[in-house]
């Protein structure tokens, strides 16, 4: 095919957009400007052709600016056999193969056994009223089309605003409310469908009132009309489900960029509005006033991570302002209104438990063009609940120069909250080594407390000292609370017993122990809810018998896997009772919340009532009340198996060690089905993450069980289950760095280690064939996937890297876990980054990145970097960008599509590979990363900001689960 024809050809297809009839099973929808799929980009056959297409790549990403085009996705681009078997033949021929690897002009769908199971109608989430006697059934609906993506937002202070709604941008919502009684034999009532609102209204933000007579929410509606779109706060009464607007003005809306409503007693709620006095948005100016600048002629350190969606000039100042700017109104349920304060950046606002007072916090100017809101200067008030200001308690200064070491925080006054236990009474956490956890200082933090009108000259009264980083307080009344502080460089954490109200009894240290050990983890005290509406320490008492006892709820860590257990923990001697724990033969069991806690005083051991949770490897979550003292249970839920055709997979926790001694765990899935003696082994798929430990004991011990049910998110690799893949999920892959060593200074000598044993391990158990084992990851999993491709490459025929940073030195002030800049550990950033080893990756790589990421550190930018990089060296690299998607993806459209490049890349460089590149296998494990320094010097100097993942570990997003909210 010549240049010319090639030309007519991309603007024939161009001519030809969107013109097939919508197959997706929701309501078909005009797009707005650049709704055509994913841009995907290959290597291409040769230079001349290269250059032309790169061209019409971006003619075609341009064009589609211009014209709205609605989104397509082809049943018929499923890339194999409906049935899970593979196929050799492939759908399309050679040619329009080629042409779908260089130009994006349609969403594909997955095969169907993958479509089915994504497109699974979700389980509802539940939430529990105050008094424990009634469930909410929050409905939501499947994966949202990609024309809500598509809408206009704002990047303001490293937040995204949906200005028509004038909220956060990509807000998930549910589709109905069902209230059931809880009876008392455990079983639930007849549904009472809260109703009274329009059809087709998205419902978010759903609360009890305190005496869990009613419930308040907002609706909002996908209208072109500006006010229908906005949110509007409704309230609804339990015992009916009757419904009505919360305001009787049809001008009174939600503003909910940062907080949005709350109770402050049985009858009245505090609101986040829009000010009715606000106009039209500021437009930007057509011609600048003058040049962007930035001046650091003070000579102040300021070292900063690569946030992203910051202020870039007096506009953006202006228009968050505008957007984030609210006027709190004081509402009741008989319909009186009455605005408190004046109008400003409210961040939150928090009641007094006895109702008299509100903690009020806001933001305000000077603002910041390289840190995100939450660094701006910070103001607390002390309001009386009718809105008048009592006292400020802090004015926060701008936090541009916080040192980027973890542990490090904000100087002055932070952590600022209600005592639980009184009805209003304050405590916060003042830092003494300026913020910097280099600084090696005795206290390094002290915990305050005072009244909320202090009697005069009656100052703030030290409550308690710490010498690692405070990390919160349980309280339970002046003779008991709990302190915990930690420290992340030695992964220490303490709890301390304290008695608040009596300064002559000493602090005693509870527990002192590593964080990394979850063999020694004694479990966390369960909370029980207050008349007003604080969680408190759950005292229990024995018939006849005197003590201070604790419900200790862990996770039960143990060699074989997670045993869930409840202790009674008596706090004075320290002696353990276990009153309960989790089958371990068949059923995987959890404590979910206390549901016998809405009385005062200590709670007797024969009332104790608890919720739990039940699953097994095949069967899926339902929910338990829990009695004492004959610890019946009753089961609440019955949810239907959300993917019945995965309903007798097999699952295993497999224990393997790595070359240095370090024990390795994963959890091993196979094809229901499935008989290695009869079927020989299966194409494989490893999936995991990376993570950094202090030690090889605390990185060589089991967490998970292996009775948990699979759950199955819409981009997870278990779907390929489905394909008959077996999959090994979450394989342990320790850095460790013991002592004063950095984990990451050996990253990538530990990283393929732990792969050679994983891959050694499926291939000994006969389950994989040695030459058909794929890697993946997400985020930091990509970056190590494409580092394994890079200094293993005799273990894997493919990898699959998603949303990932590849470069380290656009990082340069850190990254993860990584709290040491570039050019203190130069030679690490250099080694470890996948990016200064593209020469060496000659297996197949698929990346994907959705182009709206807001992640720090994993910018876009990253891929696409790389991709260039791979590609100048002949590499076989496809990349996949996903227009209006962030870090995660959320569209159906999105995620069906990266589900079809997945399975095709597996398909085609997995199941079918046969080895094309001669690899040195021991030659690859002495390239661990030797870099010379030349390649550092050009590393350094091509560096560009900063930032990092911020330790964002992958959550593969399990909708098809209930979600809990007690």
């Amino acid at each position: 095919m010549n240049d010319r024809m090639l030309v007519h050809k991309v603007y024939h297809r161009l001519s030809l957009l969107c013109l097939t009839p919508h197959t997706l099973p929701f309501k078909p929808v005009q797009f707005p400007s650049a709704l055509s799929p994913a841009h995907v980009r290959a290597r291409p056959l040769n230079g001349t052709v290269r250059s032309l297409r790169t061209t019409a790549v971006m003619a075609t990403s341009r064009l589609r600016n211009l014209v709205p085009v609605n989104a397509v996705a082809s049943e018929d681009g499923s890339g194999g056999a409906s049935n899970g078997s593979v196929s050799s033949t492939a759908a399309t021929t050679a040619l329009e193969d080629e042409e779908d690897s260089t130009l994006g002009v349609r969403y594909r769908l997955p095969p169907q056994e993958i479509k089915d199971i994504v497109d699974a109608p979700p389980l509802p989430a539940l939430s529990f009223s105050p008094h424990r006697d009634k469930i909410l059934f929050l409905k939501r609906r499947s994966l949202p089309p990609l024309a809500e993506l598509a809408k206009p937002e704002e990047k303001l202070a490293g937040v995204r605003i949906d200005g028509k709604c004038n909220t956060r941008t990509r807000m998930s919502f549910y589709t109905g409310i069902g209230i059931h009684q809880l009876l008392p034999d455990g079983t639930l009532g007849p549904e009472i469908e809260v109703h009274g609102f329009p059809d087709g209204a998205k419902i978010n933000f759903v609360t009890w009132s305190p005496d869990g007579r009613h419930l308040a929410f907002t609706i909002r509606f996908d209208e072109e009309e500006s006010t229908s779109s906005k949110l509007k706060v409704w309230v609804a009464q339990v015992e009916t489900g009757i419904a009505r607007p919360l305001f009787k003005s049809d001008e009174i809306f939600l503003n909910a960029v940062f907080d949005n409503f709350v109770w402050v007693n049985d009858s009245s709620l505090l609101v986040c509005t829009i000010p009715l006095s606000r106009g039209d948005p500021p437009k930007k100016p057509w011609v600048p006033f003058g040049p962007k600048i930035q001046s650091n002629e003070q000579k102040s350190i300021i070292q900063v991570r690569t946030f992203q969606d910051l202020l870039k000039d007096e506009y953006d100042e202006d228009l968050f302002d505008y957007y984030a700017t609210t006027q709190l109104v004081l509402a009741s349920l008989d319909g009186t209104v009455k605005e408190i304060g004046p109008p400003a950046v409210y961040t939150s606002m928090d009641p007094s438990p006895d109702h008299k007072y509100l903690l009020i916090s806001s933001i305000h100017r000077p603002y910041s063009f390289i840190v995100p809101c939450g660094r701006f200067p910070k103001k607390v008030d002390l309001w009386t609940a009718d809105g008048k200001l009592i006292r400020e308690l802090c004015d926060l200064p701008l936090a541009e120069d916080i040192p980027i070491a973890i542990n490090s925080v904000r100087r002055g006054m932070r952590s600022i909250n209600w005592r639980a236990d009184k009805p209003s009474t304050l405590y916060w956490v003042e830092t003494q080594d300026e913020g910097d956890a280099k600084v090696d200082v005795s206290p390094r933090d002290i915990i305050y407390t005072q009244p909320a009108e202090p009697l005069e000259g009656e100052g703030p009264m030290i409550l308690h000292k710490l010498d690692l980083r405070y990390g919160g307080i349980s309280w339970s009344d002046d003779s008991l609370a709990l302190v915990y502080e930690s420290w992340y460089k030695t992964r220490r954490t303490r709890t301390w017993v304290i008695s608040p109200g009596s300064n002559d009894v000493s602090p005693r240290i509870l527990f002192d122990r590593s964080s990394e050990d979850v063999y020694s983890d004694p479990g966390s005290p369960m909370l029980r809810r207050t008349p007003a509406g604080t969680y408190v320490l759950a005292k229990v008492k024995k018939e006849n018998e005197e003590g201070t006892y604790l419900l200790l709820n862990g996770n039960g860590a143990t060699p074989e896997g997670n045993i869930p257990f409840l202790d009674l923990f008596d706090i004075n001697t320290g002696n353990k009772e276990r009153i309960w724990k989790s089958d371990k033969e068949k059923y995987y069991e959890t404590v979910v919340a206390l549901m016998s806690d809405e009385k005062e005083g200590d709670l007797p051991i024969d009332h104790l009532k608890i919720l739990t949770s039940k699953e097994s490897k095949t069967e899926n979550t339902q929910y338990y009340i829990l009695s004492w003292p004959e610890k019946k249970a009753f089961q609440i839920t019955n949810f239907p198996h959300p993917y019945p055709q995965l309903a007798s997979l097999q699952k295993e926790m497999v224990k393997y060690q790595r070359k240095d001694g370090v024990q390795l765990t994963a959890t091993l899935y196979l094809p229901p089905g499935y008989d290695s003696s009869r079927d020989g082994p299966l194409p494989c798929l490893v999936w995991s993450y990376p993570g950094e430990f202090k030690s090889k004991e605390a990185a060589g011990q089991v967490r998970g069980s292996p009775n948990e049910f699979a759950g199955i998110g819409p981009t997870s690799a278990l779907l390929w289950l489905a394909r008959r893949f077996a999959i090994l999920s979450g394989p342990t892959i320790p850095i460790i760095g013991e002592g004063d060593d950095e984990a990451n200074d050996r990253y990538v000598e530990q990283l393929v280690a732990s792969a050679e044993a994983a891959v050694e391990e499926v291939v000994r158990r006969g389950v994989a064939h040695p030459d058909k084992i794929a890697v993946g990851g997400h985020s930091y999993g990509a970056f190590m996937t494409a580092n394994l491709l890079a200094h293993a490459p005799h273990l894997f025929s493919c990898g699959i890297a998603r949303s990932g940073a590849y470069n380290r030195t656009l990082t340069p002030f850190g990254f993860q876990n990584e709290d040491r800049t570039l050019w203190e550990a130069t030679s690490t950033y250099v080694k470890m980054s996948p990016f200064m080893s593209a020469d060496k990756i000659k297996k197949p790589i698929l990346l994907i990145h959705g182009e709206e990421d807001s992640n720090p550190g994993t910018l876009t930018m990253q891929s696409d970097r790389f991709f260039n990089a791979l590609k100048g060296h002949g590499a076989l690299c496809r990349l996949v960008i996903l227009p209006y998607e962030s870090h995660g993806y959320a569209s159906r459209e999105s995620i069906m599509h990266v589900l079809w490049e997945t399975d095709r890349w597996l398909q085609k460089y997995c199941v079918s590979h046969t080895s094309t590149v001669n690899v040195d296998p021991d030659a690859s494990k002495d390239n661990s990363g030797t870099v010379s320094k030349d390649s550092e010097s050009k590393a350094i100097a091509a560096s560009g900001g900063s930032g990092s993942e911020v330790s964002n570990t992958e959550h593969e997003g399990f909708d098809s689960l209930p979600r809990i909210n007690c």
